[in-house]
């Protein structure tokens, strides 16, 4: 008699992906060296993403029941601690809440890891002013501001923002290395350009928070005042 092979198990977190190049077009085109295999995809957890972290490899998202390692690079991780220097640098004396940086996880929706460059939560979100404990809390940060990487794709760069705006993000800033401009979101159909002779503004999320783009640059690379 016959052996009859077992059916391959249903994965309702990736409905419709059939094949590999199906799960790389649902992740947004990213290179799939980034998508991890284990656990097998559209299985892992947040535990899962935790782990990858905690175990000193690369920092994985969670997305749709599969990691993807997040795109990374010098500059882009130096631009972000400045970022994030300069954000609390300005809440030692407006105390509106709390910075992360780029380990900071954010399960930002149901079995959705997202891991903003750096992120900015408001005190509201935050009984008694009492930091969450576990590894991956279920906040979506008031302010999420990724730099951009060169492994970073446009249709991956666009679901992230879906994903963000979905969970209840109210702003969002994209910084392109390259081009030394940014994109600032309000919402995924409202976005503004800005150039480097331009400035982030926290608006009503860090009010009276500004930074010039060529400040950032000039800081980031060492040329300011000083450097």
């Amino acid at each position: 008699m016959a052996t009859v092979a077992p059916a391959a198990p249903c994965l309702p977190s990736l409905p419709g992906v059939l094949s590999v190049a199906d799960l790389q077009g649902h992740l947004g085109g990213i290179p799939l060296d980034r998508i991890r295999i284990i656990p097998p995809l559209g299985t892992a957890t947040v535990e899962d993403a935790v782990q990858s972290e905690s175990g000193g490899r690369m920092v994985c998202e969670l997305i749709d029941g599969v990691l993807v390692e997040k795109a990374a690079g010098f500059l882009e991780s130096r631009l972000a601690v400045v970022v994030s220097h300069l954000i609390e640098s300005f809440l030692d004396s407006r105390n509106f809440g709390l910075v992360a940086g780029a380990a900071g996880m954010l399960r930002i929706l149901p079995d959705q890891v997202r891991i903003p460059d750096v992120s900015f939560v408001r005190w509201e979100q935050f009984p008694d002013r009492k930091l969450p404990e576990e590894p991956a809390p279920g906040i979506a940060p008031d302010l999420a501001i990724e730099i951009l990487s060169k492994g970073n794709t446009p249709a991956e760069v666009d679901r992230k923002l879906q994903d963000y705006f979905t969970a209840g993000v109210r702003l969002v800033w994209y910084i392109d290395p390259p081009t030394r401009s940014a994109r600032v979101y309000t919402a995924v159909d409202q976005s503004t350009e800005i150039d480097e002779n331009g400035t982030l503004t926290g608006g009503e999320v860090l009010p009276g928070f500004e930074l010039p783009l060529a400040e950032l640059f000039a800081r980031a690379e060492r040329k300011g005042a000083g450097g």
